[in-house]
């Protein structure tokens, strides 16, 4: 009899689904994505999985990177407050899939965009995950 094997989930896609529907409970609804859209809306928020670890056998710790694009600095800096201060709530069941914790790693720091000199804010969390029995 085959074992079962504890498959990670995409962080990314739990955390962006996550997103998107607190910030638009927010007010705030803005395209959440895992890639620059081209074209590019007037706002956005970018989640990139950078890293992280296996934390136990059945979770994961990944590292993820949050990028918040808007208008003007202050708007950028109003998106990344506000992505950061909901990401607080994200532990419990989302889609499935357990999260324990998030945890800051990186906080909030200007970064306007190299390419197009766009107001963007950035920060960096880790968040603990539970694995799925496959």
């Amino acid at each position: 009899m085959a074992r079962p094997v504890v498959v990670m989930p995409d962080a990314v896609a739990v955390v962006a689904g996550y997103l998107r529907g607190a910030l638009k409970s927010a007010g705030r609804s803005v395209p959440v994505v895992s890639r620059v859209p081209n074209p590019r809306p007037p706002a956005f928020v970018r989640v990139q999985r950078i890293g992280g670890t296996q934390q136990t056998p059945v979770s994961d710790r990944p590292r993820l990177d949050i990028h918040c694009w808007a208008e003007s600095e202050a708007a950028a800096h109003d998106l990344a407050a506000l992505t950061r201060a909901l990401l607080g709530a994200l532990p419990g069941v989302r889609d499935g899939v357990t999260v324990y914790q998030v945890k800051e790693v990186g906080g909030p720091m200007w970064l306007p965009d190299p390419d197009t000199s766009s107001p963007r804010y950035a920060f960096a969390v880790e968040a603990h995950i539970r694995g799925v029995f496959n």
